[in-house]
């Protein structure tokens, strides 16, 4: 199985960024990963209702030119289902034994997802009713992938 994770913003932190790519290089062993970032479209601040449409329009269509069509769809969304990490390990596990041979997973910058990608999505998933910054989120959204392979295994280190 390939994975793709889509972060519409920038993540500019350092202790972020090494988080992520100590995720990213654990995860190498058991899928494909390719991590994609930076699609975020610039905005003024206390942008209009229509400028913040447009924007979200623009990230969509940037964050769907890299999904394919046979791509399963993971949206991350305050909105959406909330899973346990046994939960989210069940559903990946499905995916791989249905033949599942991508697995895109999109987090939004600071305004949202478009309309577009919720659409595309097959599953909408929700960390939590609180908000997150989306660094943070993708931080946590490859640990839970790590932890979810992990679970699969039933290797150590989900306790």
């Amino acid at each position: 199985m390939r994975l793709l994770v889509i972060s519409v913003g920038k993540v500019r932190e350092k202790y972020l960024n090494a988080g992520i790519k100590d995720f990213l290089t654990r995860l190498r062993p058991y899928a494909g990963i390719e991590y994609v970032e930076g699609l975020e479209q610039r905005i003024q601040p206390h942008p209009s209702p229509a400028e913040i449409a447009s924007v979200l329009e623009k990230e969509g269509q940037r964050v769907l030119s890299y999904i394919k069509e046979g791509d399963y769809v993971v949206a991350l969304d305050s909105r959406g289902e909330s899973m346990t990490s046994e939960e989210l390990a069940h559903k990946i596990g499905e995916l791989m034994n249905q033949g599942t041979s991508r697995v895109a997973f999109v987090v939004g910058g600071s305004h949202g997802l478009a309309q577009d990608i919720l659409k595309r999505a097959q599953t909408i998933l929700s960390f939590s009713k609180l908000t997150f910054p989306h660094q943070l989120a993708v931080l946590m959204l490859l640990e839970q992938i790590y932890r979810s392979f992990k679970i699969i295994r039933g290797e150590p280190y989900h306790k």
